[in-house]
C-alpha cells in the first residue's frame, strides 16, 4: 500500500508540474535555430568582393523537407467518429500553444483554414470540443503524466498494489483486529481498487489514449489490416457524437444538444443574462426547454405539487384582512434577514447569478449561424493584417457590409456606426444588449411568420443575453475588454428601477409575464429629441435611453425593407468573434475546468480561421545563397 501510494503522490506532483504555464510553454518549444551562419556567409562574401569578382546574395525558398504536411484530406463522405477524434488530437498539438500565447507560421495558418474551410459546421464542432477537451486534459487531469508507457505501467502497478493490500489483508487472521475495523479496512480497499479501476477503464477509452494507438492516415484509400480496430473505436467514441434533438418554437422548430451528461465533452449550455429582467426581478425565459433526468424526475416526487400548494395557501393567507399585516412583516423581516447574511458571507452576486441567470441548450442553427459568419469573414483576410483587422471589428465591418448590400434609397448604417466605432466595447454590449430586447419584446415582432426572419430574431435574443452573462456574471474572463461594465450596468439599472417605479410597473399592477413588455413599450414611448447625454452629462454612466434611441434607429431598416434582425444578428456574433479573440488566452483555459463556454468554441474557430494576431511571422522559412557570376 505503501509502494501504491507513493506511485499516486508522484502523478499528481508530476502532473502539477507539467501543467504549470512555464513548464507547458517549455514543452512546445522546438530545438533552438541559428538560423543562416551569417558570419562565414559575409566572410565569403567579402573575399569574393576583394577578388573583384560580381557576386550577388540571393534568398530562396527552403526545400519542403522538414517542414509541416500538406493540408490534410478529408474523405468525401464525412469525417467518422475516430477521424475527428485524430484531427482534433493534431490540430490540438499546434494551437495548444495559444494558451501560452505562442506565434504560428504563415503554412500552420493556410493549412488550418484551409482544412476547417472544408468542413461542414458540425463536423468543426465535434472537433473543435475534442480539442477543448484535450487542452482540459492536459491543464486540469494527469493525461501528460498518463499518456506515456512509464506512466501506464506505473498506473497498473499502484492498481495492482492495492489488489495485492486486499489479498494479504483477507488472509490475515482477523480474530485480533475489532469487527469495525476490519469492515472498515475491507471497505476502504475495495473502493479504492474499484476508483482505480474505472480510471484505468476511462484512460483506455479517452480520447487521447485512441487519437495516440490510431494515428491519422496520410492515404485515406490505403487498405489497412487492422480496419476492425477502427470500427471498434468508432463504436466506443460513437457513445460521445453530438446529438440533436428537435425542440419546436416555430413551424419545424430547431436542433438543440441533447447528449447524456456521462458522455459531454463540455456543459452544451449557452447561459443568458437580462438587465430588464433584472431590474424587474425576472428570471430569463428558456428558448428550447429542455427535460433532463432530474426535471423528469420532480414531477414524480411531486415536488412540483407541494411547492405550488405552499403557493396557494400563502396566497389566500395574505387575503386575509386580520393577518395580512403580520404576514407582511414576517416576510419583510425574513427578507431583510437573508438580504444582511448574504452581504455578510459575500454571497450576494453568486446568489443573483442562480436567481437571475437561466442555462439554454446550444442549438444547431446557432452554430452554423456563426461558423458561417467566420468563414465567411475568413475568405476576406488573405494577408495578417486583414486577419487583425476583421478579427478588431466589434459590429463596424458587418455594418459597413451590409450597408453596401442595402436597397437602393434604403437607409444607409451611418448612424448605427456610431454605436459601435465612438463607444467603449462594454458600453456598446449594453447598448445593443437594451435595443434587442426592446424590439423583441415589441408586439409586433412576435408576429413574425417568415422562419428565417424569426430565426434571426431568435439568434439576436440568444446571444444579446449571453454577452451580457458574459459581460456582468464573467468579469474575470472578460477582464481585458470590460473596461468599466460593472458601473454602466449598476447605473443603468438605478435609472431602469427609478423609471418602472415612476409608471407603477410591478407585479401588482402587470402580470408577471407580460411585465417585461410593459416595461419595453415604456422605454420605446419616451421621446427622445435630445440625446440622453447631452441631459445627463458625464456624471452617470446610464445607457437606458441610448439604447431605446438605438432601437428607434434600428427600426428604420425594417421601415427602408432591410432585414433588420439579420443585421442585428450578424453584429452580435461579430461582437461575440471580438471578446473571443481578446480576453486572455489563459482564462479561456481556465474556464474549461468549469464545463465550458460558447465563447471558448468561438475563440478556437477564430484561430483555425486564422483571424486574430497569433500569426505574426510574414515571411516562410528561407535560406541564403552566394552567386558568383561567370
Amino acid at each position: 500500500m505503501l509502494f501504491g501510494g507513493v506511485i499516486k503522490y508522484v502523478e499528481r506532483t508530476s502532473a502539477l508540474f507539467s501543467a504549470s504555464l512555464d513548464k507547458f510553454k517549455d514543452s512546445m518549444l522546438e530545438d533552438p535555430d541559428p538560423g543562416a551562419n551569417y558570419a562565414r556567409l559575409m566572410e565569403e562574401y567579402a573575399f569574393k568582393r576583394d577578388m573583384n569578382m560580381p557576386t550577388e546574395v540571393i534568398v530562396e525558398e527552403d526545400p519542403e523537407k522538414g517542414r509541416e504536411g500538406n493540408t490534410p484530406v478529408r474523405p468525401d463522405d464525412g469525417l467518422t467518429n475516430l477521424q475527428v477524434v485524430q484531427y482534433a488530437f493534431k490540430y490540438f498539438n499546434i494551437f495548444k500553444g495559444l494558451i501560452v500565447d505562442l506565434i504560428f507560421t504563415n503554412k500552420q495558418r493556410d493549412e488550418s483554414r484551409k482544412f476547417f474551410d472544408s468542413l461542414t459546421p458540425v463536423e468543426a464542432l465535434s472537433i473543435i470540443e475534442v480539442e477543448l477537451s484535450l487542452i482540459y486534459e492536459s491543464l486540469f487531469t494527469k493525461a501528460e503524466i498518463l499518456h506515456n508507457w512509464t506512466g501506464a505501467v506505473f498506473r497498473v502497478i499502484a492498481l495492482a498494489c492495492l489488489v495485492s493490500s486486499l489479498c494479504l489483508f483477507s488472509l490475515k487472521s482477523e480474530a485480533q483486529y475489532e469487527g469495525f475495523d476490519v469492515a472498515l479496512t475491507y471497505a476502504l480497499l475495495i473502493c479504492g481498487i474499484a476508483l482505480d479501476s474505472i480510471a484505468l477503464l476511462m484512460f483506455c477509452v479517452s480520447d487521447w489514449t485512441i487519437a495516440t494507438l490510431r494515428k491519422l492516415k496520410e492515404d485515406l484509400d490505403e487498405k489497412d489490416p487492422c480496419a476492425w480496430v477502427d470500427r471498434v473505436l468508432n463504436w466506443i467514441l460513437g457513445f460521445r457524437t453530438l446529438r440533436w434533438k428537435t425542440s419546436v418554437c416555430f413551424m419545424d422548430g430547431h436542433q438543440v444538444l441533447d447528449r447524456n451528461f456521462m458522455f459531454r465533452r463540455w456543459s452544451e449550455y449557452v447561459h443568458a443574462h437580462n438587465l430588464i429582467g433584472y431590474c424587474l426581478k425576472i428570471r430569463p425565459k428558456r428558448i428550447h426547454p429542455t427535460k433532463g433526468m432530474l426535471h423528469s424526475f420532480i414531477p414524480c416526487s411531486g415536488t412540483r405539487q407541494f411547492c405550488n400548494w405552499i403557493h396557494r395557501t400563502l396566497s389566500n393567507l395574505t387575503k386575509c384582512s386580520c393577518i395580512l399585516l403580520p404576514v407582511t412583516l414576517l416576510r419583510h423581516h425574513i427578507g431583510s434577514s437573508i438580504t444582511y447574511v448574504l452581504d455578510f458571507f459575500g454571497l450576494t452576486e453568486l446568489v443573483e447569478e442562480i436567481r437571475f441567470t437561466t442555462s439554454d441548450r446550444l442549438t444547431r442553427e446557432l452554430w452554423e449561424f456563426i461558423f458561417k459568419q467566420v468563414q465567411h469573414k475568413h475568405r476576406f483576410a488573405e494577408d495578417l493584417e486583414s486577419a487583425k483587422s476583421i478579427s478588431s471589428a466589434r459590429g463596424d465591418w458587418t455594418l459597413v457590409e451590409t450597408s453596401s448590400k442595402a436597397t437602393e434609397g434604403g437607409p444607409d448604417h451611418a448612424k448605427l456606426l456610431r454605436y459601435v466605432t465612438e463607444k467603449d466595447y462594454d458600453q456598446s454590449i449594453l447598448m445593443w444588449h437594451i435595443a434587442t430586447e426592446l424590439l423583441y419584446q415589441s408586439p409586433e415582432e412576435e408576429e413574425v411568420t417568415e422562419k428565417e426572419e424569426y430565426t434571426n430574431r431568435e439568434f439576436s435574443k440568444i446571444l444579446s443575453d449571453y454577452m451580457m452573462y458574459l459581460l456582468i456574471m464573467q468579469p474575470t474572463l472578460m477582464s481585458a475588454v470590460s473596461g468599466i461594465a460593472k458601473i454602466r450596468f449598476l447605473d443603468t439599472c438605478a435609472e431602469a428601477n427609478e423609471f418602472f417605479e415612476r409608471r407603477h410597473i410591478n407585479t401588482k399592477r402587470h402580470e408577471k409575464d407580460n411585465l417585461v413588455k410593459e416595461a419595453s413599450r415604456a422605454i420605446l414611448s419616451v421621446k427622445t429629441y435630445v440625446e440622453p447625454m447631452d441631459v445627463k452629462g458625464d456624471r452617470s454612466k446610464s445607457v437606458l435611453f441610448d439604447g431605446s434611441v438605438l432601437a428607434k434607429e434600428l427600426m428604420k431598416l425594417k421601415n427602408g425593407k432591410e432585414n433588420m434582425w439579420e443585421v442585428v444578428s450578424k453584429v452580435w456574433v461579430e461582437l461575440l468573434c471580438f471578446a473571443a479573440t481578446h480576453c486572455d488566452s489563459q482564462e479561456h483555459a481556465s474556464q474549461l475546468s468549469k464545463g465550458g463556454e460558447l465563447i471558448n468554441f468561438v475563440w478556437l474557430l477564430m484561430a483555425h480561421f486564422g483571424l486574430g494576431d497569433q500569426f505574426q511571422i510574414n515571411r516562410d522559412d528561407a535560406r541564403a545563397k552566394l552567386i558568383v557570376a561567370k
